[in-house]
């Protein structure tokens, strides 16, 4: 699987998808891959996790959402994977650059930048056709890459300037 393949399988359609519609998209796509295709794909995805597993990209999540959780922030970098490269890149090297989305999901009015499960999806596919499971990627270290982020809305504020106007604390 090329890079090309693997990001063209996980980018949302339209920015305003919903988490259930963009989970369903790519099981769709998933389920015509054979076995090997699933594999490398699951591969691709576990490299892109554990990419995004930074303190930088966690302080983005806390300061949308109050992300306070690792399996959120699970769920927060697989939304991040939807965007498609070109975004993802860009939010990887800037995550304030985020503040810079203009349509984001929403839920009960706020901001919900999270897909559940989209990181099991191959593996569910691939279990529930050979029923073995894939081989496990962690999808980070024991902790994320980089310094810690602060709380202290000072701190926030420099930062992320782009994403404090956007979603104030």
């Amino acid at each position: 699987m090329t890079e090309v393949e693997f990001w063209a399988l996980v980018t949302r359609t339209e920015a305003a998808q919903s988490q259930e519609s963009i989970g369903q998209s790519l099981k769709d796509k998933l389920s015509v891959l054979d076995d090997e295709e699933l594999k490398a794909f699951d591969k691709m995805f576990g490299q892109q996790m554990r990419r995004s597993y930074l303190w930088s990209l966690w302080g983005a999540a806390y300061i949308i959402t109050g992300c306070d959780s690792d399996y959120a922030f699970a769920e927060f970098r697989s939304f991040l994977i939807s965007l498609g490269q070109a975004k993802y890149d860009e939010v990887i090297a800037n995550p304030d650059s985020l503040g810079q989305l203009s349509v984001w999901p929403e839920k009960d009015g706020y901001a919900y930048p999270f897909i559940e499960d989209y990181d099991l999806i191959a593996g569910q596919l691939f279990e529930d056709r050979t029923g073995k499971e894939l081989p496990f990627m962690p999808s980070g270290k024991a902790t994320p890459v980089g310094k810690k982020f602060s709380t202290k809305p000072k701190d926030l504020r420099q930062q992320y300037p782009l994403l404090s106007a956007r979603f104030p604390f």
